[in-house]
């Protein structure tokens, strides 16, 4: 719960998520921004976020095209998808194992 500005309890909303192709876009917005003489925090209002949120996007999608923004994501859900197979493998082999020497 937070206060807002007239003292009265509201819960608090959800962050948004976006995707790194959303990121991207935005960014490409910022510089048109920048490029018409917006401040940073000028720019982040504008996109919706907040000044931190728009440089720590900047440092990690700043150089990067849509295209290399979806291959990242799907590297990335191939990396827990792996991730998960290999600790369900894991805990199968724990298994094996206890039963293999009688503790089960």
């Amino acid at each position: 719960m937070s206060l807002d500005w007239g003292g009265r309890l509201e819960p608090m909303s959800k962050r948004a998520r976006h995707t790194p192709e959303q990121v991207v876009r935005k960014l490409r917005k910022a510089e048109e921004l920048a490029g018409e003489g917006k401040t940073a925090d000028e720019i982040a209002r504008a996109l919706n976020v907040s000044t931190p949120t728009y440089y720590s996007w900047r440092k990690q999608y700043g150089e990067m095209s849509v295209d290399d923004a979806k291959e990242l994501r799907r590297l990335r859900d191939e990396n827990t998808k792996l991730k998960r197979l290999v600790v369900d493998k894991e805990l199968e082999n724990l298994v094996l194992r206890d039963v293999a020497e009688g503790k089960f």
